[in-house]
């Protein structure tokens, strides 16, 4: 068994304070890192993906381009590449080997699935490199880019874990339905103190 981690979105425009904020997202960041530091070894290969959204487009769609955004599939601006808002938020410390996922680049980008990495290479492919059977994914947010990541990632076929205490989403209700949602799809729903 290969276990890899998942760290999904975890960046200050998703964080307090940022464009997209999702409430209890700095604590994440924080538990995250407290984490890895906790259990070095608890997994071979930890993947960090970031939306890095086009300054220049609506990111087909994705941007709310004229009007409010619906806050469900249009949004406001947010983690545009290179700018502070994508950056990942301070408290999240990343082991140096870490894969990092830029998507979104022209595109809606939920899922850790359709970026790439600094490489060019898609997280399937990635996967199967290193022999990754089991993931557990942890991040921001529960509703929208951790439920696609899961989703793809079963799909794939990969054994999927949530940490459920180390996830924040956009609103309990969804978050909730999304979580629910997961488990019916095959991923298991634990908890941080569960990883050894």
């Amino acid at each position: 068994m290969t276990r890899a981690l998942f760290i999904i979105d975890v960046q200050n425009d998703f964080t307090e304070g940022g464009a997209l904020a999702v409430a209890g997202g700095g604590a994440v960041a924080s538990a995250v890192t407290e984490l890895l530091a906790a259990h070095p070894n608890a997994y071979d290969v930890v993947f960090a993906s970031r939306d890095w959204h086009d300054a220049d487009s609506d990111n087909a769609g994705h941007f709310a381009a004229a009007g409010e955004p619906d806050f469900s599939t249009t949004w406001p601006v947010h983690c545009v590449a290179g700018t502070p808002g994508a950056d990942y938020h301070a408290a999240l410390l990343l082991p140096e080997e870490t894969i990092h996922i830029r998507k979104g680049q022209g595109s809606p980008g939920y899922s850790i699935f359709d970026g790439v990495s600094e490489g060019g290479d898609k997280t399937g492919e990635l996967l199967i490199a290193n022999g990754v059977t089991d993931v557990d994914v942890v991040g921001l947010a529960t509703d929208y880019c951790v439920r696609a990541s899961v989703v793809d990632a079963l799909e794939h076929g990969q054994h999927v874990r949530v940490l459920t205490d180390l996830v924040a989403g956009v609103s309990a209700d969804t978050s909730e339905a999304a979580l629910a949602e997961m488990a019916h799809l095959g991923a298991a729903l634990a908890t941080s103190d569960m990883v050894e």
